[in-house]
């Protein structure tokens, strides 16, 4: 997957190809300075709401301001609180009532401020408001830059598991501010590097090859090395959704390492002990591992890739769970989460595996006997 078919590109900007609703990834540093002059170029005459991330109060209210400066804003901004935890039925409730005590109408549009949560929080609520209004993403956290901001899946999560209620609503225009990066915290960043190492792993053997050589420049946010890796995860993630918009065939993909990601996330609670990159991190080591027991690779793929994640802090087998948590799931629970997945079809489960770094495929029939013989394996020996 190292062509372009599907985007157009610039420096430091992506096109997602989707007719008459494509729209641009803008990537830079200080864009949030720049904002209304983006936002009147991409939506001329629009008004804007924002929903951000409370943790980060000082972009919003800078943003706010700029906006006030040219009458772009509708009203007060709609806060969250941080955390996996906001992604629930009642924290939309109390967004969509916010957003429509301000007055919100067909012709505003969302600005959605703030990492993964408020991106598919606030799209969700765009989705149905009125429904359906416009929706910008304003992503400040490495993983909502390389994967969750692009693509228009929104969602929140239920006791069932992650994401089990929600829409496809595309942005119509995605603004990601490397600057925001600059105050993220370490294991944020380390939980995004995942979804970077993601696109390699499942398209690009170079791109990750890149990253093994280039990994450290990129934590220490070079801003060279940076860029790179942002763009380069955008413009895979660009080419697949303008391919597959809804997900029913190369988009799933997309979703390397989730669906053992997801169910580790969603026994942990939410709780913010497993985050979503940490997850899908895990997830794709064990992806790497059952494809090597299924005779689809060889034992070095899974090598290269837990040595990668581990260099950087990244958990990598179980054993790391059980550190941080003080208990390993049991099998039935990660088992019964797995079963929850939206990816299952006829009561089959759906993985993506390897045939090696940058060759992923989707397979539809995994027998769920193999799938429980290598989780309890692994689970016997978290190694």
């Amino acid at each position: 997957m190292t062509g372009n078919a599907g985007i157009s590109r610039k420096s430091g900007q992506v096109t997602v190809m989707l007719g008459a609703r494509s729209y641009e990834i803008v990537i830079g540093a200080g864009l949030l300075a720049s904002a209304p002059g983006h936002l009147m170029q991409a939506l001329p005459g629009t008004r804007f709401a924002i929903v951000a991330d409370w943790a980060l109060s000082a972009y919003a209210q800078d943003l706010e301001r700029r906006l006030k400066e040219h009458n772009l804003l509708l009203g007060d901004i709609c806060f969250v609180p941080p955390g996996e935890g906001s992604k629930n039925f009642s924290e939309l409730e109390r967004v969509c009532n916010a957003l429509l005590d301000l007055g919100i109408e067909r012709s505003h549009a969302i600005i959605a401020l703030g990492g993964g949560v408020i991106g598919d929080l606030a799209g969700f609520a765009a989705s149905i408001l009125k429904r359906g209004v416009r929706l910008v993403q304003v992503p400040t956290t490495l993983l909502a830059q390389v994967d969750s901001s692009v693509g228009g899946k929104t969602g929140i999560d239920t006791r069932q598991g992650k994401n089990l209620v929600g829409t496809f609503h595309q942005p119509s225009l995605v603004l990601t501010d490397l600057s925001t990066l600059d105050s993220l915290p370490d294991r944020e960043f380390r939980a995004g590097y995942a979804e970077v190492v993601k696109y390699g792993v499942l398209g690009d053997q170079v791109f990750f090859e890149w990253l093994e050589a280039n990994g450290s420049s990129v934590f220490a946010r070079d801003s060279d090395a940076l860029t790179h890796a942002i763009l380069r995860s955008c413009q895979m993630k660009a080419e697949i959704v303008a391919r597959d918009e809804h997900e029913k065939g190369d988009r799933a993909l997309l979703n390397l390492g989730h669906t053992f990601g997801h169910a580790v996330e969603a026994w942990a609670g939410y709780s913010g002990a497993v985050l979503h990159g940490e997850g899908v991190a895990l997830g794709m080591v064990l992806a790497a591992k059952f494809s090597q027991a299924r005779g689809l690779c060889g034992p070095s793929v899974a090598a290269r890739l837990k040595a990668h994640l581990s260099e950087f802090g990244l958990p990598s087998d179980f054993k790391s769970l059980q550190a941080e948590i003080g208990r390993l799931p049991t099998l039935e629970e990660l088992l019964g989460f797995m079963e929850q997945d939206k990816k299952v079809r006829d009561g089959q489960l759906t993985l993506v595996l390897l045939r090696g770094i940058g060759q992923s495929f989707v397979a539809n029939d995994v027998p769920r006997e193999a799938i429980r013989d290598f989780l309890q394996a692994q689970l016997i020996n978290p190694r």
